[in-house]
């Protein structure tokens, strides 16, 4: 279980990282510069936040899963 809590601990500081610059770099992008490219690079950016952190989640579900199955076919 407590490598299961380091994992989503894991995740989330990364994703929340991740998040944070890409925001910054969203409103960077959409205030203060006139390249629009660099808006895409902060929502580029989000979505990968977005899909660490999910992908995270999904990892650990799925180690949880096989667990319980492997301590039911024991039994």
């Amino acid at each position: 279980m407590e490598s299961k809590l380091k994992m989503l601990n894991a995740v989330k500081i990364v994703g929340l990282t991740v998040l944070t610059i890409g925001i910054a770099i969203f409103l960077y992008g959409f205030f203060a510069s006139d390249y629009s490219a660099i808006t895409g690079v902060g929502i580029g950016t989000i979505m990968g936040a977005i899909f660490i952190f999910l992908m995270g989640v999904f990892f650990v579900a799925t180690e949880e899963m096989q667990e319980k199955v492997k301590r039911q076919l024991i039994r």
